[in-house]
């Protein structure tokens, strides 16, 4: 009985050697990795202006409101050619019409009377600028006021700025976020201590680009597009994951 105690706690030792053997290969053998986020932030300036305008008009027939609109429309173009558009960078849409009218009541005693009173037809008409002449939208969108004073009844929209080489710009720094990514792992690895490097890449994950006003740090998961302001704040991040070797 002795003996076949001896043997049985010589077995169970070496089931646990072998065990332990057994688990740290597997714990040496599993990759370890750091996930980082880098991020890229450039100053841009817009190089295509777009500025819209409507001119609309309200006569009792349909001939005298096409005749009224037509020549509405050409005293805003020869305002706009005054001011240095050029005939490539604006665009005239087609004319849209709305018959306007109201309900007028009626009260005799206890009777009320509704009747509907064509009021004229409704023509308008849009006009957009587009141009690589930035300044000039935002000067066109301040003297259209100007087209009042001419009896043009003119709905003038506030300029939007748009930067056309974002496609390009986003490949940058989609790279310049990814090497951020990896100094920042870097010297986490190296703040921590115990002589880790980071190895090859195991995934990456790239954000949205956001673009925001000079100065503005607003974030959207679907990206932000800011069309308001001539000078914006383009930012991208990236999320990637790194081996990390002892």
């Amino acid at each position: 009985m002795e003996r076949w105690s001896k043997h049985l706690a010589v077995a169970m030792v070496a089931c646990t050697v072998i065990a332990t053997v057994g688990w740290s290969r597997v714990k040496l053998q599993r990759p370890t990795t750091i996930d980082v986020r880098g991020s890229a932030k450039r100053r841009i300036a817009s190089d295509l202006g777009q500025w819209t305008c409507q001119v609309t008009v309200v006569k009792p027939t349909r001939v005298e409101a096409y005749g009224a609109l037509r020549k509405d429309v050409e005293v805003v173009q020869g305002f706009l050619k005054g001011k240095g558009v050029a005939d490539k960078d604006l665009r005239v849409s087609a004319v849209s019409m709305v018959e306007l009218s109201h309900v007028d009541t009626v009260e005799e005693g206890s009777k009320v009377t509704r009747k509907q009173v064509f009021d004229g037809f409704q023509l308008t008409q849009q006009l957009e600028v587009a141009t690589t002449d930035v300044g000039l939208v935002e000067r066109l969108s301040r003297e259209a006021t100007q087209l009042l004073e001419r009896g043009v009844v003119i709905t003038s929209e506030s300029p939007r700025y748009h930067y056309t080489k974002v496609g390009e710009l986003k490949i940058e720094m989609l790279a310049e976020a990814s090497r951020d990514a990896r100094q920042r792992a870097e010297r986490m690895l190296g703040a921590a201590g115990g002589g880790a490097s980071v190895g090859r890449v195991e995934g990456i994950d790239t954000g949205v680009i956001n673009i925001n006003p000079a100065n503005g740090t607003d974030t959207s998961w679907e990206g932000n597009y800011d069309t308001t302001s001539f000078e914006k704040d383009m930012l991208t991040t990236v999320r990637v994951r790194f081996e990390v070797r002892n």
